[in-house]
């Protein structure tokens, strides 16, 4: 068990966008997978797959979103360097899917208890000292994505990647007050 308490975990964790090259440690990183299958989902479904891409995947990955970046505009060697970069910058990338099943309200159950598992891994490697950055681009939703990963669309669902490591600084992100967020009624 980690020393960090749950709310300084969930007040401190922020969003990295580039890391450094260091590994995270295996027990980290089963650790924190540990603590996505702890999220709450109605029925117990457990809807939740991560897959930990490799290093051959990893490179495929990377040249598809560029591809996909190259599809939906220009992109100069410049920006396609950029796009190279920001996707192979962490030293883990997780693909977090949901099985797929049930009618359509299940669905969306299933979908939630996915991003509370998802909240769950992150906190659990923040509480480590661990960044993570969950993003839903372009390229998590074409059909090339599931045959690198080996992942049926028919079974699963794409919920989007978590990249795992060390930042290389501490990002800052600007939240609205509670009050701006809260209503109460009569």
């Amino acid at each position: 068990m980690t020393q960090m308490s749950v709310s300084t975990a969930i007040l401190t964790r922020r969003t990295a966008h580039w890391y450094r090259p260091d590994p995270v440690p295996e027990e980290v990183l089963h650790g924190a997978l540990a603590c996505a299958t702890r999220a709450p989902n109605h029925k117990l479904t457990n809807p939740w797959r991560f897959t930990r891409v490799g290093p051959v995947t990893r490179a495929a990955i990377v040249e598809l979103a560029v591809e996909v970046k190259r599809d939906n505009g220009r992109l100069t060697q410049r920006q396609a360097a950029s796009v190279r970069e920001k996707v192979s910058s962490a030293p883990e990338l997780f693909i977090v899917t949901q099985v797929l099943e049930g009618d359509e309200f299940r669905r969306r159950e299933d979908y939630a208890a996915c991003a509370c598992a998802i909240q769950n891994f992150c906190l659990s490697l923040w509480a480590d000292g661990v960044h993570s950055k969950w993003a839903t681009g372009a390229v998590t939703r074409v059909r090339k994505l599931y045959e690198l990963a080996g992942i049926d669309p028919a079974v699963e669902q794409t919920v989007g990647f978590v990249w795992v490591g060390y930042a290389d600084e501490q990002p800052g992100t600007p939240r609205r007050p509670v009050s701006d967020i809260l209503r109460t009624t009569s």
